[in-house]
């Protein structure tokens, strides 16, 4: 009796064959494009540590969001970049502020083609960059940040955000979100939870291009990058408040905290691809030393395999036109 060779790479002999045999896959409809909008902005303007990322117009973020339409990209996440800022952040609850004007007019244009998403999140309206509001003795007083995120909830909703992002990391959040979303009869307006969000290096370009005020840090409120079942722990306790998603952030360096979540979750789980994973991915291409669309296409597929039901990444529009 002939014992048969096994020959695993007989599916892998030519493209067409590794795409029929493909495990993990990445359609446009699974990505999600970040846009920041910057106040009295009348033409966009490049951010300097994220090559081909902008700070939008209205006009201009009109345009990336139809671009974004049609390649077929799932929706868009909006952040407002304010022209003032103070110690509460008045300018994210105020209707006549920038992300929630914003938010009205993406609606108005392409709010039956994609899926118009709203960071819910102080840093970038305070003065001092924290997410949330401080306390005497500087700290982030967690209860006093769930009233104004309460506002802010209500300000997006009315504008018409679909998708409200908290991506604050006060405990109990989601709870007081979600009580005040129904009780004004926003009963259809889903929760993103930024459940297992960590304190990351990888943020420094997105602090660029919300001009961020930081000083210091957000350790006492963002997770230990050394804690894996913490993120576990975050992600549990947003789904019993009612989060309808769940997300990691970062996602690249945290693809096993995605792995766990991911297998245990009833719920989507999204990952946010960002603006540090995204700007080594470009320079490390600017210099010739990776294949560019190669690493790109690479990144996402990784963050799928691991759980991802969806992806927030800077490339979300390019890379659908790769994909279709």
């Amino acid at each position: 009796m002939n014992v048969p060779v096994i020959r695993p790479r007989r599916l892998r002999s030519s493209p067409a064959m590794r795409r029929l045999v493909s495990e993990t896959r990445v359609h446009p409809s699974e990505l999600v494009l970040p846009l920041f909008v910057r106040e009295g902005a009348t033409e966009p303007t490049p951010i300097g540590s994220m090559p081909g990322v902008m700070h939008h117009s209205i006009d201009s973020l009109k345009r990336a969001a139809t671009n974004a339409a049609e390649a077929g990209v799932g929706g868009v996440m909006l952040f407002g970049v304010p022209l003032t800022r103070d110690a509460t952040g008045s300018q994210a609850s105020a209707p006549e502020g920038i992300l929630n004007i914003a938010t009205e007019a993406l609606v108005a244009e392409v709010g039956d083609a994609l899926v118009i998403q709203t960071d819910l999140c102080l840093d970038e309206f305070t003065d001092h960059g924290h997410c949330g509001v401080l306390d005497s003795r500087g700290a982030v007083d967690n209860d006093a940040t769930l009233e104004r995120y309460v506002d802010m909830a209500l300000s997006q909703a009315h504008a018409g955000s679909a998708i409200l992002g908290l991506s604050g990391m006060m405990d109990g959040q989601v709870d007081a979100v979600r009580a005040a979303l129904d009780e004004e009869g926003f009963i259809d307006t889903a929760i993103l939870a930024y459940s297992a969000k960590y304190a990351s290096a990888f943020y420094g370009p997105f602090r660029e291009a919300v001009d961020s005020q930081l000083q210091g840090d957000r350790r006492t409120y963002q997770l230990d990058p050394g804690n894996r079942r913490e993120g576990m722990r975050e992600s549990t306790l947003d789904m019993s408040e009612g989060a309808d998603i769940v997300m990691v952030k970062p996602a690249m360096s945290y693809l096993d905290v995605l792995a766990d979540v991911a297998a245990m979750s009833d719920i989507p789980v999204w990952a946010y691809q960002v603006s540090g994973e995204y700007a080594m991915i470009e320079a490390a291409a600017a210099n010739g030393w990776i294949d560019r669309r190669r690493a790109i296409e690479e990144s996402l597929v990784s963050i799928r395999r691991a759980g991802a039901d969806a992806v927030l990444t800077y490339w979300a529009t390019e890379a659908a036109g790769w994909l279709k």
